[in-house]
């Protein structure tokens, strides 16, 4: 099995994940904060972004979404591609385009979080992934 384990941020638990520009082909890496209350399950989304990296990185816009909690409003959700080479993981998700990310540059959300295993795997400093 693979892993890949990021040190916390700001004590917040963290991954990294890449976003390739859909136009010029260039990566840019985003730190999101891993949050397990982010959304259920069975959530029609799996990400959280600033809706200008979702334009800037090629998301296809699919529909709109209405969010109750942290940000409560209607959004529109984009079909992204995201990478975690490390896990070897390089899919396009449904990502929830925001005006402006308040946690870190992203939200890593239960749904994308509970396709892995998670936590720190013994190491309080760190928070990691497995696949």
């Amino acid at each position: 099995m693979a892993r890949v384990l990021w040190p916390l941020l700001s004590n917040r638990p963290r991954i990294q994940v890449i976003l390739t520009d859909a136009f010029l082909g260039r990566q840019s890496t985003r730190d999101a904060l891993a949050d397990t209350g982010g959304g259920s399950a069975r959530s029609p989304f799996e990400f959280v972004l600033d809706e200008n990296d979702c334009v800037v990185y090629g998301g296809k816009r699919v529909v709109s979404v209405q969010l109750r909690g942290f940000y409560t409003g209607v959004f529109p959700l984009y079909r992204l591609r995201v990478q975690i080479p490390q896990l070897g993981f390089d899919r396009r998700i449904r990502v929830i385009g925001v005006p402006a990310v308040s946690a870190l540059e992203g939200i890593a959300c239960f749904r994308f979080l509970n396709r892995f295993t998670y936590g720190n795997f013994g190491d309080s400093s760190q928070f990691g992934l497995e696949a």
